[in-house]
């Protein structure tokens, strides 16, 4: 299915300090002013663009904060890595608005389109070819106080995955995992994460955990060097309400996809539910996620061999 936009208003944005994202902005800016589709441009964004560049390099251009963006554009298209990708998501999916990355980071696993083909890439966005794709999205709740204190909620997003560890001590921290409001399990461990299938390529794959498709309706359970190797990854339905309470641990912390980090308490804890917002990723024609697979892990490589080696050569003969 292809995603026919009537483009009227995009957003740029790009968190990388990096002269190759600046210019990667303005030429944006150039392309879709040059469409008559209005453009602003993310306010940090902005200010970085002009600091590497020099003076109003994006003139024609306005600056916009999040708010005013996810109220305004049709569609966003971020710069960077993925950590710019997620930092965006999170800001924007209250909003509903579908994403278009571009990769200048290094892996890149959500932003998908080559800075050298972007302008190509930005021809097809504008004649209806690339195709929508939703991605789930957390809600979670930080819980504190013990039995004998009130809880106080802080409510946060993850577009990737929430990880609870032990923080800057070296001893492991214990917790105690409830789903739909049933004891699974108490674990010793360095720590669990919490992935999203978006967030399944990250840390949790660090983590041996499982690579779940995008279109999969689930969530994983990674626990980090758990003492009983028993403890092993589950993947969870979408629907599941998850709650991981703190038992042991001065110095924990839970961390919501690598850019909000929260301390943690004995008592305290985390709750995790399905959101009701989804984030809409944007994929040129292109785009497989298989392929993206294959290239970003280097599957099917045969292994490389240096000048002057030969790899599994026979030490002798046999009969």
């Amino acid at each position: 299915m292809s995603y026919p936009l009537p483009l009227k208003t995009v957003a740029l944005i790009g968190r990388q300090e990096s002269p190759e994202v600046a210019d990667s902005i303005v030429a944006l800016s150039g392309f879709f002013e040059s469409q008559g589709v209005k453009v602003l441009v993310e306010t940090e964004t902005a200010i970085e663009v002009s600091q590497l560049l020099g003076s109003e390099p994006l003139a024609a251009s306005e600056c916009a904060d999040f708010a005013h963006i996810g109220n305004s554009v049709d569609l966003a298209i971020v710069v960077g890595g993925d950590g710019t990708m997620l930092h965006a998501a999170r800001q924007l999916a209250r909003f509903d608005v579908p994403l278009v990355g571009i990769n200048q980071g290094r892996l890149g696993f959500m932003t998908d389109i080559a800075r050298s083909a972007m302008i190509e890439a930005m021809t097809l966005l504008m004649a209806g070819k690339f195709t929508p794709e939703d991605r789930l999205l957390l809600d979670t709740e930080v819980v504190f106080g013990g039995a004998s204190a009130q809880w106080q909620p802080l409510a946060n997003l993850a577009f990737n995955d929430v990880v609870i560890d032990k923080g800057a001590t070296g001893r492991m921290i214990e917790f105690e995992l409830r789903v739909d409001d049933e004891f699974i399990y108490s674990a010793r461990a360095d720590g669990l994460i919490i992935c999203t299938p978006t967030g399944s390529t990250a840390y949790a794959l660090s983590a041996n955990g499982p690579i779940l498709h995008p279109k999969l309706g689930g969530i994983a359970l990674v626990p980090l060097c758990p003492h009983a190797l028993s403890n092993r990854p589950i993947t969870l339905p979408d629907t599941a309400q998850i709650e991981v309470r703190l038992v042991q641990g001065a110095n924990a912390r839970a961390h919501f996809d690598g850019q909000e980090t929260v301390d943690l308490m004995p008592g305290d804890g985390v709750r995790l539910v399905k959101s009701p917002h989804r984030i809409k990723l944007l994929h040129p024609p292109s785009y497989s996620y298989f392929a993206m697979l294959r290239q970003k892990l280097h599957w099917s490589e045969g292994p490389s061999i240096r000048p002057g080696l030969v790899v599994n050569a026979p030490s002798g003969t046999r009969d």
